[in-house]
């Protein structure tokens, strides 16, 4: 499973790839409101950054500026991976994107049915949101299994499922167990990824007997 980070924080996208655990970056608006900087600036910079996929979605709901707006922001950078939503009008921008070979990100996926729709748009990505649907007392995670078995039955189909609104590592461990390609993590939940009590035990244990040795490797 690849991981994506889920934000515009720079300096959280600088540490995070250091770990080698990033293989991509999803940002929205939302986000970047919060960064307080220029939209473009900021995806140029997380560009430089990661080599991977990432996300910078339109602003635009008609087909015609969505598409303007896409092509913009695929000339930022290589790895730019234009993000449109599951509409009528962000589905026909995705199949013109991808005819001009730009990656496309279909993101508020909230059913089976939209998901078929985004992959015979050609989608690159189609972003289900879990906890979205969590939220409001629906199976979130039920639908990450409905995609991943409709797409597998389809060898053609090449949109990978990357697992959005991911609340906790309980999320990120049910949809690697179920197939999907991409998890997109807030970084406080990459972070307690790392977490287990047993693991601080240990290596407490551990440095207080080397510590006993009166030892120095340096």
């Amino acid at each position: 499973m690849k991981f994506f980070i889920d934000t515009a924080d720079i300096k959280e996208i600088r540490d995070l790839a250091e770990t080698g655990l990033v293989d991509g970056v999803t940002t929205n608006p939302s986000l970047v409101a919060k960064s307080g900087r220029n939209f473009i600036d900021v995806v140029k910079e997380i560009c430089a950054i990661v080599p991977g996929p990432v996300s910078a979605e339109v602003t635009a709901t008609d087909h015609a500026q969505m598409l303007r707006e896409g092509r913009k922001l695929a000339k930022l950078a290589s790895n730019v991976c234009v993000k449109v939503p599951l509409t009528p009008d962000g589905l026909k921008t995705c199949k013109a994107l991808r005819g001009d070979g730009t990656q496309v990100n279909v993101t508020l996926c909230f059913s089976a049915a939209q998901a078929l729709l985004a992959a015979k748009a050609g989608a690159s990505f189609i972003s289900p949101f879990v906890g979205r649907l969590d939220d409001i007392g629906t199976d979130g995670m039920g639908l990450i299994a409905d995609i991943v078995q409709i797409y597998d039955a389809y060898p053609a189909i090449e949109t990978e499922v990357l697992v959005a609104s991911v609340r906790h590592p309980i999320h990120v461990i049910a949809a690697a167990k179920m197939g999907a390609d991409v998890a997109t993590l807030p970084p406080t939940v990459l972070r307690q990824m790392f977490n287990h009590p047993l693991t601080d035990k240990g290596l407490a244990a551990f440095l207080a007997d080397w510590a006993k040795t009166g030892q120095s490797i340096l």
